[in-house]
């Protein structure tokens, strides 16, 4: 691992440790759109954190896979799994020098991360007819969360263009229109098909 990459590891192994101990829940691009998962297949929660998409996708059936860079994120998920009773495939990986190999996941799940660079090798590593449902911060946000790096914000529209070569089944984006006390805001959602 790199300099850059260890500097990563221990800041979020530092904010991973000041968490509380509840179990955590999916993002909300996947459970509620559960309904388009496949009844069987491999799943990915790609840079999973604590692994809240992780456990969900176990839950659901899933062959499930959970790489994050984080020890610490990683020793909990597998903690909260035994106290769900559920088997996934947890490893501490740096998602930038070892991304996945080309299709091999029915089903990818990316949430609160960002890597613009990581786009293509994502959409290749979903097999045919494989799904990605990804969220994330925007730039154009009605509340102060997330990131205020730029570099880790979405611009309008952002993934729909990184995900261009996927089929769409859903998108939301609702920035600033309308009231702001309503609705999904802050954050994009996508759910794509590889055809």
């Amino acid at each position: 691992m790199n300099e850059g990459g260890a500097a990563i590891r221990n800041k979020w192994d530092r904010i991973y440790r000041e968490t509380g101990d509840a179990i955590p829940e999916p993002a909300p691009v996947l459970a509620d759109n559960a309904h388009l998962l496949p009844a069987a297949g491999i799943a990915l929660d790609f840079a999973c954190g604590l692994g809240g998409n992780a456990l969900f996708l176990a839950q659901q059936g899933l062959d499930t896979h959970a790489w994050d860079i984080s020890p610490e994120a990683i020793r909990r998920l597998n903690a909260y799994a035994r106290r769900l009773g559920v088997a996934l495939r947890s490893e501490i990986r740096d998602v930038m020098e070892c991304p996945p190999v080309e299709e091999s996941f029915d089903v990818i799940v990316v949430s609160r991360f960002l890597e613009r660079s990581l786009a293509p090798a994502i959409s290749a590593a979903l097999k045919p007819g494989g799904l990605l449902f990804y969220q994330t911060y925007t730039r154009e946000k009605v509340a102060e969360v997330g990131p205020t790096n730029p570099a880790f914000l979405l611009d309008t529209n952002e993934l729909l263009r990184l995900f261009s070569s996927l089929r769409l089944v859903f998108y939301r984006e609702e920035g600033q229109i309308g009231d702001p006390a309503r609705g999904a805001r802050n954050q994009a959602f996508f759910v794509g098909r590889k055809t």
